[in-house]
């Protein structure tokens, strides 16, 4: 199983550029976000960052779109697709106050039926 600093090695050893965070919108298409590999560390993988939820379809309204991006490292792949080295990773969108699974996440459904 990859960890945090598995991933941060592999950026390093594979002079990896960009980092890609994509995950499942509410009706199942895959959202993105590429940055700068100068701003990936292990916080990011420990507590995620925010991003404004009111520009995707099926999130959430203007006044509580506050979203937060959970990136999981053990996803981590090379993405042989984008021309400078690029490192993916899938990503849950929990509850952004509380962590908890969040009921739009589309990945979140098996993972909330294992908990019941």
């Amino acid at each position: 199983m990859k960890s945090a600093k598995d991933v941060l090695k592999a950026i390093k050893d594979n002079d990896v550029k960009y980092v890609d965070f994509r995950f499942t919108d509410p009706r199942g298409k895959w959202q993105h976000w590429t940055f700068d590999v100068s701003i990936i560390d292990e916080d990011i993988f420990a507590e995620g960052t925010m991003f404004d939820g009111s520009s995707i379809a099926g999130w959430k309204a203007i006044n509580e779109s506050d979203m937060l991006l959970m990136p999981d490292p053990t996803t981590a792949t090379m993405d042989p697709f984008f021309s400078p080295p690029t490192r993916r990773t899938a990503s849950a969108i929990p509850k952004p106050r509380t962590g908890k699974a969040n009921s739009r996440d589309p990945p979140s459904i098996p993972r909330r039926s294992k908990a019941n």
